[in-house]
């Protein structure tokens, strides 16, 4: 069987950049795949608000966020591409922390220079480590992995804190240190995301479409084009999903019914199809389960 890491690996080579929406559970990571996409992103605010209903501003544990990996790993099928914060301490934790990422499954991490408790890297308020204790992080991740095909990542929080050529900077010392990727959070303005891409050129780079405005919304072919590999999307699924809900509960809270709002929902047949029934009703088939107990509508 492929491991995703080396799928991840060989999507990583090919020209162009790969599209990898952000999910924060097993039922987006499904719509994901079935959507057709190469690859899935697990976003560290979408994981905070879905499972606290809170805001990225460290609140959630290494054992939260791997819990999820592991979940979004078994739903979709894909690599997965998650956010693992600051490696939630030191050097040492970072290894614990790069290993039990390899363990849930995914392809790859991010890990960043910010101090803790961290924050999502587009509100305010950020502050970063120094860049020696971001190195020696970034080592010790590269060390810890088993598998040599486990995509390390290094993000650097430090445009809003010290400025953009100090963020190039400690780009550079990410990079000798052994990150496989480059992730230059929150360049403000195309002409600051092309000084990255021309700074990094032949280097891999994440590009991460966030929803703050800050970076500015480019096609992915053209990522592709100036430098880019990876283009994430972290929490759009659930921005698209938040008004649909919010309608339906005023709606529902309005007029005391759900009789008009059917056509704007999905079947219950689409739900469990998404849901993965029909997978269940081919193992049931397959293992002989009676026809009386078998799942069906």
């Amino acid at each position: 069987m492929e491991r995703m890491t080396s799928r991840l690996r060989a999507l990583l080579a090919r020209p162009g950049c790969i599209v990898a929406p952000g999910v924060a559970d097993g039922l987006a990571a499904r719509l994901v795949a079935m959507g057709g996409f190469d690859a899935v992103y697990m976003t560290g605010f979408g994981t905070s608000i879905t499972r606290l209903g809170m805001p990225d501003v460290g609140l959630l544990t290494a054992t939260e966020m791997i819990d999820t990996a592991s979940r979004i790993v078994d739903a979709s099928n894909l690599p997965v591409i998650a956010d693992a914060d600051t490696g939630y301490g030191n050097p040492i934790n970072t290894r614990r922390t790069i290993r039990d990422y390899e363990k849930a499954g995914v392809a790859g991490v991010h890990i960043e220079d910010q101090s803790w408790p961290k924050r999502c890297g587009h509100l305010a308020g950020k502050k970063v480590i120094p860049t020696t204790e971001m190195v020696a992080k970034i080592k010790a991740a590269c060390d810890a992995r088993r598998d040599p095909d486990f995509v390390i990542i290094a993000r650097t929080d430090a445009i809003a804190v010290e400025g953009l050529d100090a963020a190039l900077e400690r780009g550079e010392r990410y990079r000798e240190a052994g990150a496989d990727m480059l992730f230059i959070e929150a360049p403000v303005g195309r002409a600051e995301v092309e000084r990255v891409a021309k700074h990094f050129k032949g280097v891999a780079l994440l590009y991460n479409m966030a929803a703050s405005g800050k970076t500015p919304d480019l096609p992915a072919d053209e990522l592709g084009k100036i430098g880019f590999k990876l283009a994430i999307y972290p929490n759009w699924v659930i921005l698209a999903a938040i008004p649909a809900m919010q309608n339906l509960l005023a709606e529902l809270k309005k007029t005391g019914s759900i009789a008009h709002m059917r056509d704007k929902v999905a079947t219950f047949k689409q739900f469990t199809e998404v849901a993965g029934l029909p997978e269940i009703q081919e193992l049931e088939k397959r293992y002989g389960v009676p026809d009386d107990q078998r799942a069906g509508l």
